[in-house]
C-alpha cells in the first residue's frame, strides 16, 4: 500500500499541490488531469526525486523519507522520456541497469525483453529503436528488480495508435502482481485499463473512482443535439460545454448540461472524455458543485 497524506508542494506563489492525499493497492491508477495539473510534481515526490513542502508519503505505514534507499527498491520508474546510451544495445542497456540495481540474477532481462517484444531487437544500438520500442525497453529496464509499484509519467508520449495498443496489452499483463501508477492527459490511454482514475487538477484531487463510476456520475448530463443552422450551432459553442461537434448536412453536437430546453436533444451515455472536459473545462460554471 502506498499512501499520500496531505501533500503540499509550492512553486514560489504557485501551489503546484494542494493538500493532496490518494491511496494506492494492487491495479492501475491512472492519474489523470490537464498540462499543469500537479502529475509530475506528484509524481517526484513519490519517487524522492523532490520534497513536499508538508504532508508526508507512506510505504506499508512507513514514512518513505525514513526508509532510505530501501525504498528506492520498491518501486520502478520510467519518466517521461526515457534517456538510454545510444550506442549500447538494448541488451548491453538492460545489463548495465540490472548491474545498477543489484540484480544477481540476470535470467530476467531474456523475461523481460521477450515480455516487452524486444527479444529480436535486443542486439540493435538503442539509437536506431523506434518511439515505441524506446517505450518498451524504459518498462523493461524499470522492472529489471523486479519492483512491487511501477510508475509511469506520460508514457504514451509520440507513440502510433499501434504502439499505444501494445503498450496498453504490456501493462495490462504487468498489473496482475503490481501497483501501476499511469500519470497521463490522454484519456484513451486509461480508459480501458485503469481500475481506478484520480482526477487531478490546479493541485487538488477533484474525484478517485473507477471509470465506470466516473461516467455514472454525469448520468443524464450527455446529450447529442442536432441543429440545421451554423447560428444554432455557433450558439451552443458559446453557451454549453460542447464535447464535440461534426458537420454534414447537419451539425451533431455531443454536449454536457444539466438540461436542455432550446433545442430538440436526446441523452446519452457518458464517456471518460466527457468526465474530463466537465472537471476541467474552462467553463467552470457547469462544473462548480463538483469541486
Amino acid at each position: 500500500m502506498l499512501s499520500v497524506k496531505n501533500v503540499t508542494k509550492s512553486y514560489g506563489k504557485n501551489k503546484a499541490l494542494d493538500n493532496v492525499s490518494i491511496s494506492f493497492d494492487k491495479g492501475i491508477y491512472g492519474i489523470l488531469g490537464p498540462n499543469g495539473a500537479g502529475k509530475t510534481t506528484l509524481i517526484s515526490i513519490i519517487t524522492k526525486l523532490l520534497k513536499a513542502d508538508s504532508g508526508e508519503v507512506l510505504y506499508n505505514g512507513w514514512d518513505i523519507k525514513r526508509m532510505g534507499t530501501d525504498y528506492l527498491t520498491k518501486f520502478g520508474y520510467m519518466p517521461q522520456y526515457p534517456m538510454f546510451y545510444p550506442n549500447f544495445t538494448g541488451l548491453q542497456m538492460m545489463e548495465y541497469m540490472a548491474a545498477l540495481k543489484g540484480v544477481k540474477d540476470k535470467s530476467i532481462i531474456e523475461e523481460l525483453l521477450t515480455f516487452v517484444n524486444l527479444q529480436a531487437d535486443k542486439n540493435k544500438k538503442v539509437g536506431a529503436y523506434s518511439g515505441g520500442m524506446k517505450q518498451r525497453l524504459g518498462i523493461a529496464t524499470a522492472m529489471v528488480h523486479s519492483p512491487e509499484i511501477l510508475i509511469l509519467d506520460e508514457p504514451t508520449a509520440g507513440l502510433d495508435p499501434k504502439e499505444r495498443m501494445r503498450f496498453r496489452g504490456t501493462i495490462s499483463e504487468i498489473s496482475k502482481n503490481t501497483t501501476v501508477l499511469i500519470s497521463t492527459h490522454i484519456i484513451s490511454d486509461i480508459e480501458y485499463m485503469a481500475n481506478s482514475v484520480v482526477l487531478l487538477g490546479g493541485g487538488k484531487v477533484y474525484e478517485q473512482d473507477s471509470p465506470e463510476n466516473l461516467c455514472k456520475k454525469l448520468k443524464g448530463k450527455v446529450w447529442n443535439v442536432t441543429v440545421d443552422s451554423e447560428k444554432d450551432a455557433e450558439y451552443i459553442e458559446e453557451n454549453f460545454l460542447v464535447s464535440s461537434i461534426s458537420h454534414s448536412d447537419s451539425y451533431k453536437i455531443r454536449l454536457i448540461s444539466d438540461e436542455i430546453t432550446d433545442f430538440s436533444a436526446e441523452q446519452t451515455e457518458p464517456m471518460l472524455d466527457d468526465v474530463f472536459l466537465y472537471y476541467f473545462s474552462d467553463k467552470r460554471t457547469v462544473c462548480d458543485d463538483c469541486i
